[in-house]
């Protein structure tokens, strides 16, 4: 089993910066793949950036030169760095894990971009 915690999320104005940090707990071994979701306001929940214990990425297009995501599998740690964020980045976003072929997610965090 497998919990996820968020932080970092919050207001920053366009063209701002934010880094959120997900914490894996609980009886595990190896995590095959860990990162971020977001959910907006009326949409569907839509990965973002995630990353396999070997380092291979899946992104979404929009995020593609301003996000960079980066892992500790020691730590059991991943961590979301946002740069040049648009007012469309805002959204409640998800840590997410995938382990023993199943999906988990954290409680979620607020990020929210406007002037």
């Amino acid at each position: 089993q497998v919990q996820l915690v968020e932080s970092g999320g919050g207001l920053v104005q366009p063209g701002g910066s934010l880094r959120l940090s997900c914490t894996a707990s609980g009886s595990i071994f190896t995590i095959y793949a860990m990162g971020w979701y977001r959910q907006a306001p009326g949409k569907q929940r839509e990965l973002v950036l995630t990353i396999t214990s070997g380092g291979r990425t899946n992104y979404l297009n929009s995020v593609k030169d301003r996000f960079t995501i980066s892992r500790d599998n020691a730590k059991n740690t991943v961590d979301l760095q946002m740069n040049s964020l648009k007012p469309e980045d805002t959204a409640v976003y998800y840590c997410y894990a995938e382990y023993n072929g199943r999906a988990y997610w954290g409680q979620g965090t607020q990020v929210t971009v406007s002037s």
